[in-house]
């Protein structure tokens, strides 16, 4: 198969869909693959290493688009990027549909089969694509928030260990799932006074048990959000049904209890995010104030760190690349049903319930299409 990978165009997005070891794992069975020049750069490889590993690079992101038969991506296609879509191309990447309409319809429109990282599920209902970045997102988020905290950023000034005779600050984390338990640990870790709210009481069990009653866990209600969250320095929305747009668990009259100068954290935001004052940011003016609270809602918090997201996520995406690349798209769903999860459009229908569901459209089971 020909498989491509492009330099990411979204706003300060340094990550790469291939590795040059990635690209040494798809020329030795027997794939060619283009890269466009410098797209490895961000991440700390090199035009010359792509090369050495089997790459042949091209000058422009078209003529890889036109080239390729699997686009292998990091980040959703942005509009400009639509026009290269052409039909039967398997795209591999992040997609996040449930929030960008326009992306979907454009898709469907071209007859792209979608191939979503966010919703290729194994049998145990682990999402094998999603958890590097979730790790690394949980792990920032709290880096990102402490930060945020102080005074010069408009925080309230609050350290999260606090000092012998003064209060830890309070950490309010939506969600007990990857995220949540990454972000967990960093919080923990550094001193803070942490809760974790979910409505899943085995995952409140199994939280308690690994951080050892360092935690408060409480089932998540309205009620019980609204008075966590007002007592919180820092807020971290965690919040994840696969391939749906994340519920609205912070509402906004929420914030006027809130304390000033304290921090909400939206890890959700490329599902739309989990509060209702929650908008799409960068790393370059990552933050913005609604009723006295700190908003950091950057919607590719892992392209902070590229060298360390780009080969978590392609350590894990590799497998089922490979799966795909060898045996095609339709085979390889037939075969793992993990990746006939993952499949969200396919030659003009929408494959994924949920991000039908979204927007009250039709869908088609991937089997029923292949």
């Amino acid at each position: 198969m020909r498989v491509g990978c492009v330099k990411e165009i979204k706003k300060y997005e340094y990550r790469v869909g291939l590795t040059p070891d990635n690209v040494r794992s798809y020329c030795g069975e027997g794939h060619t693959v283009f890269l466009e020049r410098g797209a490895g750069e961000g991440s700390g490889f090199s035009d010359a290493e792509y090369e050495q590993a089997g790459a042949v690079l091209l000058d422009s992101p078209g003529e890889v688009w036109e080239k390729s038969q699997m686009m292998v991506k990091v980040k959703e296609p942005l509009s400009e990027e639509y026009a290269f879509f052409h039909p039967d191309l398997i795209l591999y990447t992040y997609l996040h549909l449930a929030a960008d309409r326009p992306q979907m319809e454009a898709l469907m429109q071209a007859g792209v089969k979608g191939v979503a990282y966010e919703t290729l599920m194994e049998k145990d209902g682990s999402l094998p694509l999603l958890a590097p970045m979730s790790q690394i997102a949980g792990r920032l988020s709290i880096q990102e928030g402490a930060k945020y905290l102080e005074k010069t950023f408009g925080g309230c000034g609050v350290l999260l260990a606090g000092v012998p005779g003064t209060p830890k600050a309070k950490v309010v984390i939506l969600g007990g799932g990857n995220v949540g338990t990454n972000a967990c640990k960093i919080a923990v870790g550094m001193g803070a006074d942490v809760t974790v709210i979910d409505m899943n009481l085995q995952r409140l069990a199994y939280l308690d048990d690994l951080f050892g009653g360092r935690i408060q866990t409480l089932y998540s209600t309205d009620a019980v959000i609204e008075k966590a969250v007002s007592e919180a320095d820092l807020v971290v929305g965690c919040v994840l049904i696969p391939g749906k747009a994340a519920p609205k668990l912070m509402k906004k009259e929420y914030l006027k209890n809130m304390k000033k100068g304290s921090v909400i954290v939206d890890v959700a935001v490329d599902q739309g995010g989990c509060c209702e004052t929650t908008r799409v940011t960068y790393h370059d003016d990552p933050i913005y104030t609604v009723d006295g609270v700190i908003h950091y809602c950057v919607g590719n918090m892992p392209g902070a760190v590229p060298r360390t997201s780009t080969i978590a996520l392609t350590n894990a995406t590799l497998k089922y690349g490979l799966q795909i690349a060898g045996k095609g798209l339709e085979e390889a769903c037939r075969e793992n049903p993990a990746i006939a999860a993952g499949v969200n459009t396919y030659r003009g229908f929408c494959t994924c319930r949920n991000v039908a569901d979204s927007f009250g459209i039709p869908w088609k089971e991937i089997r029923e299409l292949i």
